[in-house]
């Protein structure tokens, strides 16, 4: 007797569900049931629309009923919201949302992919027809209908997300005014605080303007209030904060919740109900480097996830490794990525943790279109265990974390990343990739072969009168330094060593840290014992300070800032 299997939830999900399900068994009977209109559509490409990018929105929607019945045989049924799941008699009640029609619907199996809502805090003024959520096309339809049509110019876009982000930078091609507000200290929490700076300085050197460590109170008609009682004009608002996973009817069947408020599932993706699965932004999953519970509101995870619940339903066994949170998102000149844990969340695991921050070129540094591309990658101690990586810069920053994705899905070291053999071509990276450079001086910091000073450390060096030695030429010197720095250049130092202190401390620096790196080794062989090579150095230190500096109007600690 052929299997009966129901979704719940017609997006990355439950569409995947449905397809595997089919590839395993031609004769079962499967039937998705999605609240909106479309099924199949791509949730991440959504905010490309607003710019023109993705100039149909009807392009957006990758599959039909018409096509599922048509390619799969399988049953796909829109506009339908599954109101109760009966887990006692193995039944789902549906309101068809076209004629408020509800009947039921009985399962063997019941696949829940219900995704996760915005979160929508109760605020005055929240409810007023110029505020936007964006989750699924009609969304980004209405959106988009809105700022064209009612001429709307400024916009504020709350949370500082990937979602608020995308539709920010959108908008900003599109011509608008945008105001990101942020209630966090920055944007994107996966990065951490020294690396995304980086990209703080782009967006506002791209006209975006950012409000961070203030949340919205209430919406006006053109403007939207603080916290801190300032306004900012917006004539409409889009609310980006995050989202909740979509749990009601789980919670309503009797299924068990887990710790993070997601449904509980187990390594095979079954619910406290042995007929039900669930899959997607609504459950928790395991993290694979802290051993805790976590929520992953990502595309990859939900397939992935979608093809092991399938397959037990066949008796297929499954490897659950867990997840680790790899992402990447572009910024106008900039693509982000980043994968693992950042300082945050090694230091609320209690993981003993260091890192390291390097600067190498993307590609081969004579190349027309080479740049700098900003790498930091975090380690385990004493183990060397690779536990993350953040990397932002206008080359291949996604290349270079997914090898660091599959280092730590692997278990890896930085003696494995050391020793890994990867493509080379002058036009595709370095003979000694980002990656390698990375673990070479994860090692030498590991080992206690280098001291290192962080970036986020120099200010209170320079304010306290260190003695920093720039090891830059003097024409690099003379176009910016920190205020206090003595200038004695790699070619120059060794008949300059009289000039060198013994009896204190030596910060050292050049542009991107290799000719700093290279004068420590030296000085250590010649017997100083007190050296420090400053992580990122004048590049890095440049683009840490430059955002901060400009929103507090502070002092900077240098005559000019190096970007390049």
């Amino acid at each position: 007797m052929s299997k009966r299997i129901l979704i719940v939830g017609g997006v990355a999900g439950g569409a995947s569900v449905a397809a595997r399900v089919r590839r395993l068994d031609e004769q079962a009977e499967i039937i998705m049931f999605e609240r909106g209109p479309h099924v199949s559509f791509s949730n991440c490409a959504l905010p490309y629309h607003l710019s023109g990018a993705i100039e149909n929105s009807e392009t957006l929607v990758l599959m039909n009923p018409i096509k599922f019945e048509k390619q799969y045989k399988i049953e796909a049924r829109t506009s339908s919201e599954v109101v109760a799941v009966n887990p006692e008699d193995k039944t789902i009640t549906i309101k068809d949302l076209q004629n408020d029609n509800i009947y039921q619907e009985s399962y063997d199996k019941l696949v829940l992919s219900p995704g996760a809502n915005p979160i929508v805090p109760p605020l005055k003024g929240v409810d007023k027809n110029h505020v936007f959520t964006v989750r699924n096309v009609l969304d980004i339809e209405k959106l988009n209908r809105h700022v064209q049509q009612e001429h709307i110019e400024e916009i504020a876009v709350i949370g500082g997300g990937f979602i608020g982000l995308e539709v920010a930078e959108n908008l900003v091609h599109a011509g608008k005014k945008v105001t990101i507000v942020e209630a966090q200290s920055q944007v994107m929490a996966p990065f951490d605080h020294d690396m995304i700076q980086i990209l703080h300085k782009e967006m506002i050197g791209q006209g975006m303007d950012i409000v961070l460590n203030d949340g919205i109170e209430a919406v006006e008609e053109n403007a939207i209030v603080l916290q801190s009682e300032k306004k900012v004009s917006a004539q409409a608002v889009v609310m980006a904060i995050g989202v909740r996973p979509e749990t009601t009817l789980a919670q309503e069947a009797g299924l068990e919740i887990g710790e993070t408020g997601g449904i509980k599932v187990d390594h095979n993706y079954l619910t406290s109900n042995k007929n039900i699965y669930a899959v997607g932004d609504a459950i928790e999953v395991h993290h694979k480097i802290t051993g805790q519970k976590t929520r992953l509101a990502l595309a990859g995870p939900a397939q992935r996830q979608a093809r092991a619940a399938a397959d037990h339903m066949y008796n297929i066994p499954h490897r659950n490794t867990g997840v680790i949170g790899s992402s990447a998102i572009k910024m106008f000149n900039l693509n982000a990525a980043v994968t693992g844990i950042n300082e945050k969340t090694a230091k609320a695991a209690n993981i003993h943790y260091d890192f390291v921050y390097v600067i190498p070129p993307d590609i081969v540094g004579i190349m027309p279109d080479s740049n700098p591309l900003h790498f930091k990658l975090l380690f385990e101690v004493p183990t060397g265990r690779i536990l993350g990586a953040q990397a932002i810069g206008k080359g291949n920053a996604d290349k270079r974390i997914d090898v660091i994705a599959t280092m730590i899905t692997m278990n890896g070291t930085l003696d494995d990343l050391k020793e890994l053999e990867l493509c080379y071509s002058p036009v595709f990276g370095t003979a000694k990739d980002v990656v390698n450079v990375a673990a070479l001086v994860g090692l030498n910091v590991l080992n206690g072969y280098v001291r290192q000073v962080k970036v986020s450390e120099v200010r209170d060096l320079v304010e306290q009168n260190a003695f920093i030695l720039d090891g830059r030429e003097k024409s690099e010197y003379d176009k910016g330094h920190f205020h206090n720095a003595i200038n004695i250049p790699l070619s120059q130092f060794r008949q300059r060593l009289a000039e060198i202190p013994t009896d204190r401390p030596i910060y050292l620096h050049c542009r991107s840290a290799q000719r700093s790196y290279n004068m420590v080794a030296a000085l250590q062989n010649l017997g100083y014992e007190n050296v420090y090579n400053i992580s990122g150095s004048f590049l890095g230190v440049s683009l840490y300070e430059y955002f901060t500096d400009q929103m507090e109007h502070r002092q900077p600690i240098l005559t000019n800032y190096n970007f390049h």
